[in-house]
């Protein structure tokens, strides 16, 4: 099959389109055909070898972890799904090897969940990874309760402009921070947005005096600090990059791969209480563009890779 992949840790140039071995598919699995896969900053930032530390790469390595497509054929123990369903998945195992930007993959069944019928095979590759992100952290971590003050970072992002609609859907009022460009996007997703950077702090506390019940960091850094010290008595405060935030009194989270949570999401979607925002596509063979587009950090919503099927086999 047609791939993706990379033979060794470096920037977008590493990846190389071509011919891999097809997938095989264990018991417990599903032989997906791919018609689209999301990029997210974690792709690249295993491409750099920056997570070789927790995920061990098993060389060539197919990047890649969310993904909507059919299913092609179940594994022997598979009943959940059947050939033709179509699915999404945040395809993530303990390793780095078999990734989503290929035209097909084998994917455990405790990774996916029947695709949302009101959205796109591109809609959807954008849904898995940061909307299981914004659930586990919001719902699970953070456990936000209705009429609690939540403060989101990069609001305008893929995690961001979940984790405010979410928060939202719990009753919480939802600030977010982003770039003056994508404040009306904020809004428009139910969230207060204010601009980042210097004087953050003096900001959220003109919409919030008494501080914020609780914080989701996706920055790290400056901004886990001043979040840190803008919660209110008994705030809870969780990161997704970084694991300083321990020190803080709070929680690093690392998505993980969840089948009733991705359910939940899609049920989520239909009933259009979640929408997923994607800001651009690119042919998979044309990875390399789109990993250099999401390390500019100034997205808005997903980028997405799209398998163009057309005259090619099953």
């Amino acid at each position: 099959m047609k791939a993706i992949s990379y033979a060794q840790y470096g920037g977008p140039e590493v990846l190389e389109y071509g011919e891999v071995p097809d997938p095989r598919v264990g018991p417990d699995s599903v032989l997906v055909e791919v018609r689209a896969a999301a990029v997210n900053p974690v792709d690249w930032k295993c491409r750099d070898g920056h997570l070789d530390a927790i995920l061990q790469p098993v060389f060539p390595v197919v990047p890649g972890w969310d993904v909507a497509g059919v299913v092609v054929r179940p594994g022997a123990a598979v009943t959940e799904f059947a050939a033709g369903d179509e699915v999404v998945g945040y395809v993530r195992e303990d390793f780095l090897s078999r990734g989503t930007f290929a035209e097909y993959v084998a994917a455990p069944v405790r990774t996916l969940a029947r695709k949302p019928r009101n959205l796109s095979f591109e809609e959807a590759a954008g849904l898995p990874l940061t909307g299981l992100t914004a659930y586990q952290v919001l719902v699970k971590a953070l456990r936000v309760k209705r009429g609690e003050t939540v403060l989101v970072h990069a609001a305008a992002g893929g995690v961001g402009s979940v984790a405010v609609q979410l928060g939202r859907h719990l009753g919480a009022r939802v600030i977010g921070t982003a770039s003056e460009g994508n404040h009306d996007y904020v809004r428009g997703l139910g969230g207060e947005p204010l601009r980042y950077g210097e004087g953050l702090a003096e900001r959220v506390r003109g919409l919030a005096p008494e501080g914020v019940d609780a914080v989701f960091d996706t920055v790290g850094g400056e901004t886990l600090k001043t979040s840190a010290n803008l919660l209110a008595p008994g705030g809870r405060l969780v990161s997704i990059t970084d694991g300083d935030v321990v020190g803080y009194g709070g929680l690093y989270c690392f998505v993980r791969p969840d089948a009733e949570d991705l359910l939940r999401l899609t049920e989520l979607v239909e009933q259009e209480v979640v929408t997923v925002h994607v800001s651009e596509t690119f042919p998979l063979e044309r990875a390399a563009d789109a990993h250099r587009r999401s390390q500019e950090g100034r997205t808005r919503g997903k980028i997405v890779v799209t398998v163009d099927r057309e005259g090619r086999g099953a």
